[in-house]
């Protein structure tokens, strides 16, 4: 019998083509917007991993949804106080 793979199994198969993707385009030396294209897929692709990653396997599509929405808050949130604390940080050394 085939196993069906679940929602969370999907979505990191689907991250990790895209993190090869990314890195197959970043490779390239011909065009800058290629280039471009490939450093966005692989920026996405990592941070969404990050959430993918440490969902459970057996988890449904909303409460996946739900849980990744919540850890990219939480980068987002811990992102954002980092760029706000950086002008403190810098005064530190003075």
């Amino acid at each position: 019998m085939k196993h069906s793979r679940s929602f969370p199994e999907r979505l990191e198969m689907a991250l990790i083509v895209g993190l090869c993707l990314g890195i197959v385009l970043i490779a390239q030396r011909y065009s800058v917007t290629i280039y471009r294209v490939g450093l966005s897929i692989l920026v996405i692709s990592t941070l969404l991993q990050i959430a993918v990653g440490n969902l459970r396997k057996d988890a449904g599509v909303w409460a996946s949804l739900r849980f990744i929405a919540i850890i990219l808050a939480v980068i987002a949130t811990v992102f954002g106080i980092g760029i706000l604390l950086v002008p403190t940080f810098s005064q530190l050394g003075r």
